[in-house]
């Protein structure tokens, strides 16, 4: 039997990168283009595996860690909860679309080499790749504009601190009015795992501040700048270290009203 490997790695990425958009498209991750295609790399490579002298103990634990690491770098790691879902969700899509694949199989006695179907000497996995993409890119391109139209609230933020750059995806509290009562700067929240070695203890500021039924001290930090897409650079600001996570999927940072302000 012939083996066309570079068929086969463009199948398998092409497959991949899917699979990367469905499972940003129904979890609503924010993952550009970039990573879906170097997390659709990776795991394309897994065919590999298959051409080594391996268990099946053994491929099956390479495929996993190569599903994790493919959902990391196309959707970032946050924490445990964040990963696990995005891998079920991965998992998920898959079996449905090779459970497809099978059921064409079975029900129209198509030719099976290896990973890849055939009827007539034509591959089913390109029919089938063919009749999803445009139907998957769509669905992508309108969440993407339905997310410009109706989550104006969600934004990416770059914090800068001094040879430091930290990324994080934001949202826009209309209640959040926090700020420095000395100077008057507006805050914004972070949580602590993402500024994690970004500031050093002597950088702190005990900010005293009051919500509704609650008193407290906010430990808070100046950056030298943050860069809000689609806003632009705000610098007098301070960072106020949330120590708990904050109850939003996927977001680390709660913006300020003031900072849109101008």
């Amino acid at each position: 039997m012939k083996v066309y490997l570079d068929l086969i790695l463009i199948l398998n990425f092409l497959f991949d990168f899917l699979l990367l958009i469905v499972v940003g498209l129904l979890l609503r991750r924010h993952a550009s283009l970039k990573r879906l295609l170097a997390g659709s790399f990776i795991g394309s490579l897994s065919i590999l595996f298959l051409f080594l002298d391996l268990t099946s103990f053994e491929l099956f634990l390479l495929k996993v860690l190569t599903s994790i690491i493919m959902v990391v770098i196309s959707f970032k790691y946050r924490d445990l909860k964040y990963t696990f879902r995005n891998l079920l969700y991965l998992y998920t899509t898959s079996i449905i679309l090779g459970g497809f694949l099978y059921l064409l199989n079975v029900e129209f006695s198509y030719k099976q080499e290896g990973l890849v179907f055939y009827h007539n000497g034509l591959s089913i996995n390109w029919i089938v790749l063919l009749a999803t993409s445009p139907i998957i890119l769509y669905l992508y391109l309108k969440q993407g504009l339905y997310l410009k139209n109706n989550y104006s609230n969600y934004y990416l933020v770059d914090i800068y601190l001094k040879d430091k750059k930290i990324t994080v995806s934001s949202f826009l509290d209309t209640g959040n009015h926090l700020v420095d009562p000395y100077l008057k700067r507006p805050i914004i929240l972070v949580t602590k795992n993402e500024l994690e070695n970004a500031y050093r203890e002597s950088d702190i500021v005990l900010v005293p501040y009051e919500s509704l039924n609650h008193k407290g001290i906010l430990k808070c930090f100046k950056p030298d700048k943050i860069v809000i897409s689609g806003i632009g650079i705000r610098t007098n600001l301070l960072i106020g270290i949330a120590e708990d996570k904050i109850n939003i999927d996927g977001i680390d940072c709660i913006l300020n009203t003031k900072l849109l302000e101008g």
